[in-house]
Protein backbone atom coordinates (compact mmCIF):
# COMPACT_ATOMS: atom_id res chain seq x y z
CA UNK A 1 0.00 0.00 0.00
CA UNK A 2 1.19 3.63 -0.84
CA UNK A 3 2.07 5.99 1.79
CA UNK A 4 -0.41 8.67 1.03
CA UNK A 5 -3.45 5.51 0.72
CA UNK A 6 -2.64 4.72 4.56
CA UNK A 7 -5.98 5.67 6.54
CA UNK A 8 -3.10 6.13 9.86
CA UNK A 9 -1.12 8.46 7.53
CA UNK A 10 -3.99 10.62 6.14
CA UNK A 11 -5.56 10.96 9.46
CA UNK A 12 -2.57 12.19 11.27
CA UNK A 13 -1.35 14.02 8.37
CA UNK A 14 -5.19 15.96 8.60
CA UNK A 15 -5.07 16.64 12.31
CA UNK A 16 -0.88 17.71 12.18
CA UNK A 17 -2.33 20.25 10.06
CA UNK A 18 -5.27 21.63 11.87
CA UNK A 19 -3.60 21.48 15.34
CA UNK A 20 -0.76 23.51 13.71
CA UNK A 21 -3.18 26.16 12.62
CA UNK A 22 -4.99 25.89 15.79
CA UNK A 23 -1.65 26.34 17.59
CA UNK A 24 -0.75 29.04 15.79
CA UNK A 25 -4.86 30.61 16.85
CA UNK A 26 -4.47 30.18 20.46
CA UNK A 27 -0.65 31.38 20.52
CA UNK A 28 -2.08 35.19 21.32
CA UNK A 29 -3.88 33.55 24.42
CA UNK A 30 -0.65 31.52 26.01
CA UNK A 31 -2.80 28.64 25.58
CA UNK A 32 -2.25 25.49 23.75
CA UNK A 33 -5.18 23.21 22.21
CA UNK A 34 -5.40 21.06 24.85
CA UNK A 35 -5.72 23.68 26.94
CA UNK A 36 -8.61 25.30 25.76
CA UNK A 37 -9.81 21.63 25.70
CA UNK A 38 -9.87 21.84 29.77
CA UNK A 39 -11.15 25.91 29.88
CA UNK A 40 -13.89 24.33 27.08
CA UNK A 41 -14.84 21.53 29.40
CA UNK A 42 -14.85 23.63 32.62
CA UNK A 43 -16.41 26.70 30.97
CA UNK A 44 -19.21 24.41 30.35
CA UNK A 45 -19.01 23.12 33.68
CA UNK A 46 -16.88 23.80 36.63
CA UNK A 47 -16.06 22.33 38.94
CA UNK A 48 -14.71 19.08 37.34
CA UNK A 49 -12.04 16.26 38.53
CA UNK A 50 -9.19 15.81 36.54
CA UNK A 51 -10.60 12.38 35.78
CA UNK A 52 -13.53 13.61 33.69
CA UNK A 53 -12.01 16.39 32.06
CA UNK A 54 -9.59 13.51 30.99
CA UNK A 55 -12.32 10.71 29.79
CA UNK A 56 -13.73 13.90 27.54
CA UNK A 57 -11.15 14.82 25.97
CA UNK A 58 -9.53 11.12 25.90
CA UNK A 59 -6.09 11.93 28.03
CA UNK A 60 -4.03 9.62 30.59
CA UNK A 61 -3.91 10.59 34.28
CA UNK A 62 0.13 11.06 33.66
CA UNK A 63 -0.85 13.41 30.77
CA UNK A 64 -3.51 15.83 31.93
CA UNK A 65 -1.85 16.31 34.90
CA UNK A 66 1.36 18.04 33.74
CA UNK A 67 -1.11 19.75 31.67
CA UNK A 68 -2.85 21.05 34.60
CA UNK A 69 0.22 22.60 36.22
CA UNK A 70 0.64 24.83 33.84
CA UNK A 71 -2.29 26.03 33.65
CA UNK A 72 -2.80 26.63 37.43
CA UNK A 73 0.97 28.53 36.87
CA UNK A 74 -0.60 30.48 34.60
CA UNK A 75 -3.54 31.34 37.19
CA UNK A 76 -6.26 29.88 34.42
CA UNK A 77 -7.23 27.52 36.61
CA UNK A 78 -7.29 26.43 40.44
CA UNK A 79 -7.19 23.00 42.07
CA UNK A 80 -9.27 22.84 45.52
CA UNK A 81 -9.61 19.81 47.77
CA UNK A 82 -13.43 17.84 46.64
CA UNK A 83 -15.36 17.89 49.47
CA UNK A 84 -17.45 14.54 47.99
CA UNK A 85 -14.08 12.72 48.04
CA UNK A 86 -10.90 13.85 49.86
CA UNK A 87 -8.77 10.94 47.51
CA UNK A 88 -9.60 13.72 44.06
CA UNK A 89 -9.06 17.52 43.61
CA UNK A 90 -11.51 19.38 42.14
CA UNK A 91 -10.37 21.79 39.15
CA UNK A 92 -12.25 25.24 39.05
CA UNK A 93 -11.89 27.97 36.44
CA UNK A 94 -10.45 31.16 37.55
CA UNK A 95 -11.15 34.81 36.54
CA UNK A 96 -8.36 34.64 34.74
CA UNK A 97 -9.33 31.70 32.71
CA UNK A 98 -12.97 32.95 32.54
CA UNK A 99 -12.37 35.87 30.77
CA UNK A 100 -10.86 34.29 27.87
CA UNK A 101 -13.68 32.24 26.95
CA UNK A 102 -15.34 34.83 24.68
CA UNK A 103 -11.85 35.75 22.54
CA UNK A 104 -10.89 32.13 22.23
CA UNK A 105 -14.38 30.68 21.67
CA UNK A 106 -14.30 33.32 18.63
CA UNK A 107 -11.12 32.16 17.25
CA UNK A 108 -12.21 28.59 17.36
CA UNK A 109 -14.92 29.55 15.42
CA UNK A 110 -13.16 31.05 13.21
CA UNK A 111 -10.09 28.37 12.75
CA UNK A 112 -13.01 25.84 12.17
CA UNK A 113 -14.65 28.10 9.25
CA UNK A 114 -11.43 28.26 8.02
CA UNK A 115 -10.63 24.56 8.35
CA UNK A 116 -13.89 23.36 7.20
CA UNK A 117 -14.87 26.30 3.86
CA UNK A 118 -12.73 24.06 1.91
CA UNK A 119 -16.04 21.64 2.24
CA UNK A 120 -19.53 22.74 1.19
CA UNK A 121 -22.06 22.41 3.71
CA UNK A 122 -22.82 18.81 3.37
CA UNK A 123 -19.35 17.81 2.97
CA UNK A 124 -18.58 19.16 6.25
CA UNK A 125 -21.46 17.46 8.10
CA UNK A 126 -20.78 14.43 6.39
CA UNK A 127 -16.61 14.50 7.22
CA UNK A 128 -18.00 15.20 11.28
CA UNK A 129 -20.18 12.28 10.65
CA UNK A 130 -17.38 10.02 9.52
CA UNK A 131 -14.87 11.43 11.75
CA UNK A 132 -17.39 10.59 14.83
CA UNK A 133 -18.11 6.94 13.42
CA UNK A 134 -14.38 5.88 13.43
CA UNK A 135 -13.70 7.77 17.14
CA UNK A 136 -16.67 5.59 17.99
CA UNK A 137 -15.77 2.37 16.92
Amino acid sequence: MELNECINFLLAKSQNTVLQYFRASLAQFNVTPVQYGILKCLWDESPQTPKQIAKVLDLDASTITGILDRMEDKGLISRTPNPDDRRTLRLIITDSGLKLREPIEAVIEESNKYILDKFSKDEQEQLKQLLRRITNN
